[in-house]
């Protein structure tokens, strides 16, 4: 298969799986309620980082061995099992507002904002987190991904013929991580955007749950899938 076509089928391919609803968008949506658009980016940049991680090893063949080796591979579908509970089990404490939110007439022009009613900055500051946590949660969440174990050693093994120089394959990759970067920056962009996270505020709550019991359900499947 020529190059071009290659990389316009990884394209394709990849762009569908990134923009399935998973463990990585249910993390963006949780931080773009919970927190702002700064700690959402930094979250996505955090993703791509673990697609860094599924590149490297999918090019030095350890993927393959990871799929080959039951123990191995079992002992990761727990780790991540668990990963995604601990997820979970944040996204299910959301509780409901207390008072109605509203936009306020002044914003927070450092992180451009708005403050729910009755909120001051010095709240907003408390209730954030670290840029570092942010980006640590991202890289975790997507490294620990089993299924995206499974996406790039088939894509690597599969999709790119075993032929493709190396500096070709490697080339993939850095779009790969750009594109992810990309797609869930994106994301955090529309999510926080002053009307979009207005109705979150309001409701993200809700969300946050949906999304607690998707994970869970998710971290049953790994589980499950092992005892079967």
């Amino acid at each position: 298969m020529p190059a071009l076509e290659q990389f316009l089928l990884i394209a394709m391919v990849h762009f569908l799986a990134v923009a399935s609803p998973g463990p990585d968008f249910a993390l963006i949506l949780k931080q773009s309620i919970r927190y702002n658009r700064r700690i959402a980016i930094y979250t996505s940049f955090g993703i791509a980082a673990g697609i860094v991680v599924h590149v490297t090893y999918s090019l030095v063949g350890i993927g393959l061995l990871i799929a080959s080796d039951e123990r191995l591979f079992t002992a990761l579908k727990y780790l991540a099992a668990s990963y995604f509970c601990y997820i979970a089990w944040h996204c299910l404490k959301a509780k409901k507002p207390d008072n109605d939110l509203s936009i306020s007439a002044g914003k927070d022009s450092d992180k451009n904002i708005p403050l729910s009613a009755g909120e001051t900055k010095v709240d907003k500051a408390a209730n954030s987190t670290s840029a570092k946590k942010a980006f640590l949660t991202g890289f975790l969440i997507n490294a620990l991904n089993v299924k995206a174990t499974l996406f790039f050693v088939s894509l690597f093994s599969v999709v790119i013929a075993p032929e493709t120089l190396l500096s070709i394959k490697i080339a993939y990759g850095v779009y790969l991580v750009a594109a992810t970067a990309a797609w869930f920056c994106f994301l955090s962009y529309i999510l926080t955007q002053e009307r979009v996270r207005y109705v979150l505020e309001r409701k993200g709550y809700i969300l946050d749950r949906v999304m607690g019991f998707i994970l869970l359900a998710l971290a049953f499947q790994l589980v499950l899938s092992d005892l079967q």
